[in-house]
């Protein structure tokens, strides 16, 4: 096979006159300059780490400290009160640099400057972590900002001021702070009120009087000590047992997706789209290593945590019987390929050289072009991701840990991210709803063995140039994939576009060798280990209703004039169309970030309120007055506001419970509360999705430019997963899903609702909307 060749640096053979060795001297130039770019990768991550390590300091500025010391000298003015003359007493006699007097108080100066320069870098980093503890600005009104939160503002864009790179602020963020229990306590009666009955709620309050006087005090102290000692006392925990020791399948249970720009195409041709998208992906990755990524900032100047983003390339889960680990590598050449039930392996460089767009588009066209069928059990070999955790660990072990399988499993574990090019065409059409239920669906499991979940994200595409991602959670929360999302689906319309007949610009070099054939030898015991694996996840998909739809009466634009925030007026929303759907109320689950300080991941916004409650009862009965109305809404939403921003800074409920729980496993305590806590199913689990965090274009110079957001599965079995996203001024997308097993549930019918509630909500404040 000419790609066997073309793959190996020499060849020798055993002749009667001794060895001959054949060396291709284009092998040992691509060997030389992937060893220069590996050697220009390190110096960069050097050069970073100390440009990092300096933050907000500078070479510059320790250059100037030192010319002021030898300058202030000259001119025979001790700015250093003595300090420099007792360094140089302090200085070893005899030859050298050190010999001369000039040179000795010239290093002397050196280290004195030094010093002055690390103490101050050290004091603008405390002022800083001590000015971002500081979160009263969100508890402000917008646009009604006090002398206070001016001051704090301009102080922390001085000590901000000169340009950060992607992790220059880690080491000034401050740490998740651990609530007192007896608010957390407090604040977790509130959120079950509307949920129990007096009888109910006696006996949960009673539960929790118990714990908090008896057990948690106990519990608390370590936890306090975790918080002094870790860098944030809640993401590892929440990592290892709610991600990496679930046993359950990913594939829906865990992964969620995300969608193309759905209202504008730039390509049909497959091969072509996906040319330009992997190569934005690594110059995305290649700015990433670099930390040429201007940090995510709030107000425009509060930096968010990027610790996740280290792991976005490169990394995938390796299944265990009992936890599973995330694997991350520094570094991956190449991407992971499946058609036809076919594995590829695909490098991205040519040398030292990115390969273009038109490059990688003829590539992939080299993958769609090959007619050889799979190998025996390599069609459905993914469907080991998408099954239970420990059988697929148990095949790992028994299967793939020697031989061509693990050199092959390797190839895929060790990609940048796997590539899935599917022989369906979807998308969202505006004049068929069910297409973009359809387009999700393929996204969230597609075949159940089409896709590697264990990878960081997959990028799928379909034949008619339309792409999405299936995304692993444990990495990551879903802003971050999102930051890469819109940096990708920005290059691809702006920067590098096509030609009329939709191909990648440039030209192809011909000469590249073609995608290499991952070969296996799958043996018959592991083909029943595949199919059993691939019953368990068909099952599970067969099982999820999805229902997407686009909401176009009005967007958050419009919701604005309701003088609310736009989340907080379709959380409520949501509550409305919950308790048409099933009469009740439930125990409902937002997400919202806790990345204002290190490392920090998610916390939960219980927006089942009391509140909430009244305004959803009100609205159900027939002759409310509108302007009562109108203040049980108002009440729902300030205090829904309020619990986001008491979650956002630190003061959530569920994370502090959950680590309580876990403090109390490894003590071997038993809390019947803590135990009941943490059993209560999410009925409504919700999510809204980032959009615009890289301002790479103008969203009203280009209205149509749009995602359409992503989704996940259903939390509980008889329950509804909603996420939904604010697409510009005029729109809203929703993802509703929930499982045809259940009778209680029905996606479209809730979809329904929501649409609905939405619409009376709009109608308390006459909010005009536009033609549906």
């Amino acid at each position: 096979m000419a790609e066997a060749h073309q793959a190996v640096a020499f060849q020798f053979t055993v002749t009667p006159e001794g060895v001959d060795f054949r060396l291709s001297r284009e092998a040992l130039k691509h060997i030389y300059l992937s060893g220069i770019n590996s050697w220009k990768k390190r110096l960069i991550r050097i050069k970073n780490g100390i440009l990092r390590g300096v933050y907000p300091g500078s070479p510059t500025s320790w250059l100037v400290v030192v010319m002021a010391t030898v300058g202030s000298s000259y001119c025979h003015v001790d700015i250093s009160m003595g300090l420099v003359g007792c360094i140089q007493r302090c200085l070893p006699d005899g030859c050298g640099p050190c010999q001369s007097p000039q040179a000795r108080a010239l290093i002397s100066m050196a280290v004195f400057s030094t010093g002055v320069w690390v103490t101050g870098i050290f004091f603008f980093r405390q002022t800083l972590k001590l000015l971002l503890s500081y979160h009263g600005w969100m508890f402000e009104m917008h646009g009604k900002a006090s002398h206070s939160t001016r001051i704090w503002a301009i102080c922390v864009r001085l000590l901000s001021s000169r340009r950060p790179m992607l992790y220059s602020f880690q080491t000034s963020l401050p740490k998740l702070p651990v609530p007192s229990v007896s608010a957390t306590v407090q604040r977790y009666l509130e959120s079950v009120r509307p949920l129990l009955d007096d009888e109910e709620y006696y006996r949960m309050e009673t539960l929790a009087k118990e714990f908090q006087d008896k057990t948690a005090p106990r519990l608390q102290k370590y936890l306090v000590l975790k918080s002094w000692w870790a860098a944030n006392y809640v993401s590892d925990w929440w990592e290892e047992y709610i991600y990496l020791r679930g046993r359950s399948p990913l594939m829906v249970n865990s992964n969620y997706y995300a969608m193309d720009f759905v209202l504008t195409k730039t390509t049909e041709v497959q091969a072509a789209r996906l040319g330009n998208v992997i190569h934005a992906m690594i110059m995305y990755r290649r700015k990433l290593d670099r930390e040429e990524i201007r940090p995510v900032m709030a107000l425009g100047i509060v930096p968010m945590c990027s610790s996740q983003m280290e792991r976005m390339f490169n990394t995938t889960r390796i299944p265990g019987k009992e936890t599973d680990v995330l694997q991350h590598l520094m570094d991956s050449r190449h991407v992971a390929v499946y058609h036809k039930g076919r594995f590829f392996k695909v490098w991205l460089y040519d040398g030292s050289r990115l390969l273009k767009p038109r490059d990688l588009e003829l590539q992939i066209q080299r993958i769609l072009d090959d007619p050889s069928p799979p190998q025996r059990g390599e069609e459905k070999l993914a469907a080991l991701t998408a099954g239970g955790r420990v059988e697929w660990a148990e095949a790992r072990k028994a299967f793939f840990s020697s031989g061509r399988n693990k050199v092959a499993l390797e190839a895929i574990e060790r990609a940048a991210f796997f590539v899935a090019l599917d022989e369906d065409a979807h998308g969202y059409d505006p004049d068929d709803e069910a297409s973009l239920s359809l387009y999700g669906k393929a996204l969230l499991h597609g075949s159940c063995y089409n896709r590697w979940f264990d990878k960081s994200f997959t990028l799928v595409a379909f034949k008619n140039g339309r792409l999405g991602l299936n995304t692993e959670h444990a990495w990551a929360d879903a802003p971050i994939i999102g930051h890469l999302w819109e940096f990708v689906l920005a290059t691809d319309n702006f920067h590098l576009g096509y030609t009329e007949n939709g191909h990648c610009l440039g030209k192809p070099n011909p000469s590249l060798p073609p995608p290499q054939r991952l070969q296996w030898d799958i043996p018959k015991e592991c083909e029943a280990a595949i199919e059993s694996s691939y019953q368990v996840a068909k099952a599970l998909a067969d099982d999820v209703e999805l229902y997407c739809f686009q909401f176009l009466p009005f967007g958050k634009g419009l919701i604005k004039k309701c003088r609310t925030s736009p989340d907080a007026f379709v959380q409520i929303a949501l509550q409305l169309a919950h308790f048409r759907d099933r009469g009740k109320f439930c125990l409902t689950y937002e997400a919202s970030m806790t990345r204002m300080f290190r490392e920090g991941r998610t916390e939960t916004v219980r927006s089942c309120t009391s509140e909430s409650a009244a305004f959803v009862q009100a609205m159900t009965k027939a002759h409310a007055m509108k302007a009562d109305l109108q203040d049980l809404f108002r009440k729902a939403s300030d205090k829904h506001q309020h619990m986001y921003r008491l979650a956002m800074t630190g003061a959530g409920i569920d994370r502090h419970l959950f680590c309580l729980y876990v403090v109390s496993k490894y003590l071997g305590v038993t809390s019947p509360f803590l135990a009941e806590v943490l059993s209560e199913p999410w009925r409504l689990s919700t999510s809204q999705t980032a959009q615009f965090q890289i301002r790479m274009f103008d969203p009203d110079q280009y209205p149509n430019h749009l995602g359409a957001g992503g989704g996940f599965g259903p939390v509980a079995d008889d329950g509804y997963g909603v996420s939904y996203m604010m697409a510009g001024e005029n729109t809203i997308f929703f993802h509703v899903s929930s499982k045809f097993s259940s009778s209680e549930t029905n996606a479209q019918r809730f979809g329904n609702h929501i649409r609905q509630a939405l619409l009376d909500i709009a109608d308390l404040f006459q909010v005009p909307k536009a033609d549906s």
